[in-house]
């Protein structure tokens, strides 16, 4: 689309520091993922406040992923990758302030609202680097490689979130979280190098973000894949465990809920490098696009009527397949269709579509579930990534013609 990319003059350690210092800050993260859905029990707030905690670090990015996007454009990557692993950091102890403050609720939104705008400079800058020292062939499997490592830390966070906040109590899970976001911190510093150097635009401004109609539809089809799993999943199946019996086959709810949480994202972090791999190699993005989508909808199906602990394990391991799987190649076709002087702007935007996704299946999800059921909520959502595969076909078809002039695409 717009020519060869230009050589990459970054060594690829550029790729490993950002693999390690996301890894830590996703176990961070996840140790304390297992415990937030429940705070309406542990501090006594009503499931609305709760979704509004769940949902406020979306919304914060919403506004801050396209400025985030633009600064990269504009000054690089490094100094906005640390400013947000350090804003990540202090929001994590945050939640260890927020159990002794005498309103817990306020200290509890005031860190998700400072872990949001981290994590709007960590996102944009993470893409942006794998963008940038990729060459147009393995670009699928460098994306995938990246978004891997931001969730990877993930799973094991929330197996151990969910398990120590059950033996040893809240705090002593969140001053776990405070521990290795600091390890992050101290990664981001001594290793994360400058990427985007050659690629700065002078011109960029805080309004000229990146809306094109490839961008928009990319970021469209990541909005359905948040919403569903990091929305809907993400906030309401920690409530939707004390429903059933299948809970009590590890420690509890929370305890389950980590488990399950921590293997699906864990599944989905593999099938992340594997699915860029993949569309690398088959020089087509669409088919593992398409059909990971369609293995996410798969797995909301089966949730819907989960009742025993083997069938919520499938669904969860079917849910990480399908986010998994598509993400890469998705970040993929973002950077195959975009300039690179525009990377961070359209990166932005991308985020920007997917964090409105989650935020509104944060928000909203826990009071429909009390209105409508867990099991009919999960049978509407199955709906969404379905949506996103007739969004992206049609995209992608329309753009057969300039696919079959050299763009690793369809």
């Amino acid at each position: 689309m717009y020519g060869n990319p230009l050589k990459v003059r970054v060594p690829s350690s550029a790729v490993l520091a950002v693999v390690v210092s996301t890894f830590f800050l996703g176990f961070g993260g996840g140790v304390v993922f297992p415990i937030l859905p429940d705070l309406g029990t542990i501090i006594g707030i009503t499931p609305l406040v709760v979704g509004l905690i769940l949902s406020v670090n979306r919304i914060v990015r919403l506004i801050a992923n396209a400025p985030a996007g633009v600064l990269v454009d504009r000054i690089g990557t490094r100094k906005p990758f640390i400013a947000g692993v350090v804003l990540e950091t202090a929001a994590t102890f945050g939640y260890v302030i927020a159990m002794y403050a005498p309103t817990p609720a306020a200290w509890f939104f005031g860190t998700r609202v400072l872990w949001g705008l981290g994590s709007a400079f960590v996102l944009a800058t993470a893409y942006t680097i794998a963008a940038n020292v990729s060459e147009h062939e393995s670009r699928g499997s460098t994306m995938g490689l990246v978004r891997g490592a931001t969730s990877l830390g993930f799973p094991a966070g929330m197996a151990l979130g969910g398990v120590v906040s059950e033996f040893y109590g809240t705090v002593i899970a969140f001053e776990a979280a405070a521990g290795l976001s600091v390890a992050a911190t101290l990664i981001a510093i001594v290793a994360i190098p400058e990427t985007h150097a050659d690629h700065r635009s002078e011109r960029a401004s805080i309004l000229d973000i990146n809306v094109t109609t490839s961008t928009l539809v990319i970021g469209g089809t990541n909005f359905g894949l948040l919403f569903t799993y990091s929305g809907v999943v993400f906030a309401t199946l920690v409530s939707f465990l004390k429903t059933t019996d299948a809970a009590a086959v590890v420690v509890g709810p929370q305890g389950t809920y980590g488990v399950l949480i921590g293997m699906s994202v864990l599944i989905g972090s593999i099938c992340s490098i594997a699915g860029g791999k993949l569309s690398d190699t088959l020089s087509r993005r669409m088919p593992v696009i398409v059909s990971c989508l369609i293995v996410l909808a798969l797995g909301v199906l089966v949730l819907a009527s989960a009742n025993t602990f083997l069938s919520l394990f499938l669904a969860m391991a079917l849910l990480g397949v399908g986010q998994g799987g598509v993400g890469g190649p998705l970040l993929s076709l973002l950077g195959d269709q975009t300039n690179r002087e525009q990377l961070g702007r359209a990166t932005g935007t991308y985020n920007v579509l997917g964090d409105l996704g989650a935020a509104v299946g944060l928000l909203v999800s826990p009071s429909v579930a009390e209105l409508i059921g867990f099991r009919s909520l999960y049978a509407v959502t199955v709906s969404v990534p379905l949506i996103a595969v007739g969004l992206i076909l049609v995209y992608l078809l329309s753009e057969r013609e300039s696919v079959q002039k050299g763009h690793l695409a369809e």
